[in-house]
């Protein structure tokens, strides 16, 4: 854990950096609340956060499969993440339609069109 600095960088830096080292960051509270999208203080109560590693388990908790004329369908799903935190991505290896609510997904670090690193998920165990 590291505590973000205003002199550094943007939290969204800090956590595009972390992507790029293969890592899924995400903020936590004093209290120890998750905190996912990056932010500069705390929601509601301005405190300070700081930064955690996810394990990056988590389980579907919504899923869209996602039509377009000329391209192969992809599904866009929401994860809760086992550290608290719910995200928007997409979970890739199987078609879009057998990806369902409920299933529990691992990361895996992908690469955008541009090269950046992308946070994706795949089949993981169950629980």
């Amino acid at each position: 854990m590291s505590e973000f600095n205003l002199n550094n960088e943007s939290p969204l830096g800090v956590y595009k950096s972390f992507c790029e080292e293969g890592k899924l960051a995400y903020q936590v509270t004093p209290s120890g609340q998750a905190v996912f999208y990056p932010r500069i203080v705390a929601p509601l109560t301005g405190e300070t956060l700081s930064w955690n590693i996810s394990k990056g388990e988590g389980t579907v908790y919504s899923t869209s499969v996602i039509y377009l004329k000329g391209v192969e369908p992809y599904n866009i799903a929401l994860i809760d993440l086992d550290e608290g935190f719910r995200m928007m991505s997409r979970v890739e290896e199987m078609p879009p339609e057998q990806v369902s609510i409920g299933m529990r997904v691992k990361l895996k670090m992908s690469k955008d069109a541009e090269g950046r690193a992308l946070p994706v998920f795949v089949k993981g165990d169950s629980k």
